[in-house]
């Protein structure tokens, strides 16, 4: 199991910018996609972005255009960078490989609080 510790989350203004880091306690290399994922109190978890070790993305359509995925395998971390944050936007953040592994062990994720 590898272990995966978010940070970067934390209180920004409508409009900011954010950068979240997911750092792997060992090598993610073998993990072909890795993804973020939000999840707002009463809400279901929404998968948020994707990045494959290649490198190739997929967003959901409600940050498509302002969130950008990356990944630094020699550094075992992958990234998120949100710009033009929204309120909407206001959820605690996690990462995890994909596909989940059965069971689904999620770390402490990171606050993400968009408000004026």
């Amino acid at each position: 199991q590898v272990q995966l510790v978010e940070s970067g989350g934390g209180l920004v203004q409508p409009g900011g910018s954010l950068r979240l880091s997911c750092a792997a306690s060992r090598s993610i290399f073998s993990i072909n996609t890795m993804g973020w994922f939000r999840q707002a109190p009463g809400k279901q978890r929404e998968l948020v972005a994707t990045i494959t070790t290649r490198g190739s993305t997929n967003y959901a359509d409600s940050v498509k255009g302002r969130f950008i995925i990356s990944r630094d395998n020699a550094k075992n971390t992958v990234y998120l960078q949100m710009n033009s944050l929204k309120p909407e936007d206001t959820a605690i953040y996690y990462c995890n490989g994909l596909p989940l592994a059965i069971p689904t062990h999620w770390g402490q994720g990171t606050q993400v609080t968009v408000s004026s």
